[in-house]
């Protein structure tokens, strides 16, 4: 199939990759040169416009974006619907919220434009490992796609989850879950730094031990190991834990349905506190995030 992905940064590029090795055509766009650049040294044929990308690919066109939610989601639709035609096709694979790809999809479909909302997991691993992905959109559509969603997923990675928004909403409560995970794993932690068993304990090779066996083994805890062997006591991190959004949204949706979510919220209002305080735990949050992720640390020299 041929593509256009809009937005080569660490998820696109790698997606964009995984689909040329598969045998698709992509053309790729991003707003830095260089990007685009680096790109075609992997197969992607780089355009220079949103124009050009839209207007490479074949009809029905396939446009696919990883770009920041938000504005810059808009800002993409706006631009790139000028040289769609009835039937295209418009992906969002970012973590966009759920309400407002309903709102898309529904502006679009007055023009004849699909929207089909794609929740991507498998952070800067995806290319290698293969892809997780949640889709939303009309059904139709989507089982049209699935080509791309084979070649980008691992096996048995990816389901459709329902009409327009659940994607985007089944996305949104799995990075909940992950924060809750998050903050387990580092108030546990925590608790060992603060025993006598401190100064004696090599973290990595605990991590290494969890993940043999226990029932707490997970692939994050396998980033925590790979956290620790390049930091053991996580010295050159500030405690300082972004949030991408998600968080906030689904404590949001919580509170307007009546639904209990104390571990979840209070994993997101952890990382609210750990911009004005120092700790081990939220050290620990901030590797998790950069292994999985590729997200930027505040390292102490910040």
């Amino acid at each position: 199939m041929q593509v256009g992905m809009v937005g080569l940064g660490r998820m696109g590029m790698n997606m964009a990759r995984r689909l040329v090795e598969d045998g698709h055509t992509v053309y790729g766009y991003n707003k830095t040169p260089e990007k685009i650049e680096e790109a075609q040294g992997y197969g992607i044929r780089g355009v220079d416009s949103l124009k050009e990308l839209a207007t490479s690919v074949e009809p029905p066109r396939i446009v696919w974006m990883m770009v920041p939610h938000g504005r810059p989601v808009d800002e993409v639709i706006e631009e790139t619907k000028e040289y769609l035609q009835d039937g295209d096709i418009i992906i969002d694979g970012g973590n966009s919220y759920y309400r407002e790809s309903i709102r898309r999809a529904e502006e679009l479909r007055r023009e004849g434009i699909h929207l089909v909302d794609v929740g991507t997991s498998g952070g800067v691993w995806g290319l290698k490992e293969g892809y997780c992905l949640m889709i939303g959109g009309k059904e139709e559509v989507c089982q049209n796609l699935e080509p791309l969603f084979k070649s980008l997923a691992q096996k048995d990675g990816y389901l459709y989850c329902g009409d327009t928004g659940a994607g985007h909403f089944t996305k949104m409560v799995h990075n909940g879950i992950e924060y809750a995970m998050m903050e387990a794993y580092a108030e546990g932690f925590e608790l060992i730094w603060a025993s006598p068993y401190r100064e004696g304990m090599d973290f990595a090779k605990l991590s290494r031990l969890w993940n043999h066996g226990s029932v707490i083994r997970s692939w994050l805890l396998e980033l925590v190991e790979m956290a620790f062997k390049k930091d053991a006591h996580l010295e050159n991190i500030r405690a300082y834990v972004e949030d991408s959004g998600e968080g906030r949204w689904m404590v949001k949706e919580a509170v307007d349905m009546g639904v209990h979510l104390p571990a979840i919220t209070e994993a997101l209002f952890r990382r609210f506190r750990s911009r004005v305080e120092d700790s081990f735990a939220e050290r620990l949050l901030a590797a998790m995030r950069r292994e999985f992720g590729g997200h930027r640390v505040k390292e102490k020299r910040d």
